[in-house]
């Protein structure tokens, strides 16, 4: 059987040619990496599973925190996870959800898993959530309340897109 060779890209040598075994063991070691960089940001964290749970302990959190508590309408979650110290928190649930947020007539897409880091009065560095805008999906990557309060709540798209609305939009049951 003839050996498959892949074009290694590496800014740093001279480009070099290698086999389907090596590219296949580096990308097995950048999984690992990125599996190894997960369980840091994991590190001592408070994890909750089922759904009654994961969803009060999901409102805790957003209550301590300072944002409304409508900000993840979520189905079916599996798995909370908050780690205090950093902020960071991971949901875990069945299935994407879809949801309508009508006073403001968005749709919003939360994907099965979802991680962030939690501030007061913020979410940062979002991964899992997108807007629709027209026939496009993009992601949002931050949002924020006013302090002091002016009843506004402020979402981020990675291509710094900022969208603004009443943060009354995102109370429970919305």
């Amino acid at each position: 059987m003839p050996m498959t060779r892949h074009r290694s890209i590496d800014s740093s040598s001279p480009s070099k040619l290698i086999t389907t075994k090596q590219a296949r063991l580096q990308g097995q070691s950048s999984e690992s990496g990125r599996a190894m960089a997960m369980a840091a940001e994991r590190e001592g964290a408070v994890v909750t599973t089922g759904h009654d749970e994961c969803m009060k302990a999901a409102a805790a959190m957003l209550e301590e925190f300072g944002l409304p508590l409508g900000l993840l309408p979520l189905a079916d979650v599996q798995e909370l996870g908050f780690v205090r110290d950093t902020g960071y928190f991971w949901i875990a649930q069945r299935g994407q959800v879809q949801h309508q947020f009508k006073k403001i007539g968005k749709q919003v897409s939360y994907d099965v898993q979802i991680s962030a880091y939690v501030q007061p009065k913020a979410i940062k560095k979002l991964k899992g959530v997108k807007a629709k805008e027209l026939m496009l999906w993009p992601p949002i990557n931050e949002m924020s309340v006013d302090d002091p309060p002016t009843g506004k709540i402020h979402f981020k798209s990675l291509a710094g897109v900022t969208k603004t609305f009443p943060v009354e939009a995102f109370a429970a049951g919305q």
